[in-house]
């Protein structure tokens, strides 16, 4: 797309050429910046995000050279006009790949650059400059870095642990006795297991991301899910007093992924029964969804302190955790994006009795078919 970006002294746009698609776009409009210089290196066009970038006001910016108005430096502290001399250089250049260089006092832009000649190798009518802040930028880079870290963190623990059990048994499988080497041998199965878990967080993560998080709907009877989960816990060694559950008659058939549900509530009861105190408290009745649809609602919470009020906006962000009782941090990043591909909605805040309540409403979600 070509921008009209001469400004006649009138004011308006400049006439829009033919091939333009949208004629008359006003430059301020564009979400990065835009700078634009003529046949001569003087900027004709500064628009209202590249005075924001760079902090440079409008009225200094128009009619001065490109070079004064962007003193860019790349990040060895050499010139970038000079080094890519665009009005000078190779006549088959067409421009410059996105870059991060510098601004004065060392205020780092995203910068990225193109060429406009009449024909291919002739004199360059126009320099178009495109600015962006690396805060967007930055923010990613942190979060792959500290995904990075928490994977190598959990994994080096229990890999040491299969390791050193293996290599041990191998070793002096004669030494043992028996329970000694089940011992050893569930340990290992433990661990494994727990990797394993870790790679599915991972991958369940990068589909999220990726918007490609498949749900295969089915017939799903979520108080039963409610059910063996609790069986689950009180097998494992909780108090069958610890839950209290409260499943309201007359519950729309839901439609969802059943191995979803089971990631969405044994996560969520996790949780209460690891970081919370007291009952837990699921309660699964009939509600209408934001849309105004059939929709089940399920809440877990449980009599604990409760997530402090300055923390509620980060409780679904990666690597937020409650306490330090462990955990990747990624359990309930991963429980949102499974209801918001159900078309659902989780929300949390503070339970009846002071401790943290989640709530999550997924719509009916027949098929077609059924409707």
């Amino acid at each position: 797309m070509t921008v009209g970006t001469d400004r006649p002294a009138d004011g308006r746009g400049a006439t829009p050429r033919a091939h333009e698609p949208w004629p008359g776009i006003d430059p301020d409009d564009l979400p990065d910046g835009l700078v634009v210089a003529d046949e001569t290196g003087r900027v004709i066009c500064f628009n209202a995000a590249a005075r924001r970038i760079t902090a440079v006001p409008g009225d200094e910016a128009l009619g001065r050279p490109l070079d004064q108005v962007l003193p860019l430096e790349d990040l060895k502290g050499r010139r970038w006009w000079a080094l890519t001399d665009p009005y000078g250089g190779l006549a088959t250049r067409r421009g410059q790949p996105e870059r991060n260089l510098l601004l004065p006092g060392g205020r780092e832009v995203l910068v990225s650059a193109r060429y406009v000649r009449e024909h291919p190798t002739g004199p360059v009518r126009r320099v178009v400059v495109c600015l962006r802040g690396t805060e967007a930028r930055r923010r990613t880079e942190r979060s792959h870095a500290e995904l990075i870290a928490t994977v190598a963190h959990e994994l080096r623990s229990p890999l040491t642990s299969v390791k050193g059990f293996t290599a041990t048994l191998l070793a002096k499988w004669e030494r043992f006795t028996d329970d000694q080497k089940r011992l050893m041998l569930e340990t290992v199965d433990a661990d494994a297991n727990r990797v394993t878990r870790l790679i599915a967080e991972l991958l369940d993560i990068s589909r999220i991301d990726s918007g490609r998080l498949e749900v295969r709907r089915q017939p799903v009877d979520i108080a039963a899910a409610v059910g063996r989960h609790i069986q689950a816990h009180t097998t494992g060694g909780q108090s069958p007093d610890r839950f209290f559950v409260r499943v309201h008659p007359q519950l729309p058939d839901l439609w969802a992924d059943p191995d979803k549900i089971d990631q969405i509530l044994g996560n969520l009861l996790e949780n209460a029964v690891r970081h919370g105190e007291g009952t837990v408290t699921i309660e699964v009745a009939p509600r209408d969804t934001t849309d105004g649809e059939k929709g089940t609602a399920v809440t877990v919470s449980d009599e604990g302190p409760g997530i402090p009020e300055e923390s509620m906006g980060r409780v679904f962000t990666r690597f937020w955790r409650g306490s330090k009782r462990g955990g990747t941090g990624l359990g309930l990043y991963i429980v949102k994006g499974i209801v918001e591909a159900h078309g659902g909605t989780i929300t949390v805040g503070r339970g009846p009795r002071g401790g943290a309540e989640f709530r999550f409403i997924l719509p009916v979600g027949a098929p077609a078919y059924l409707a």
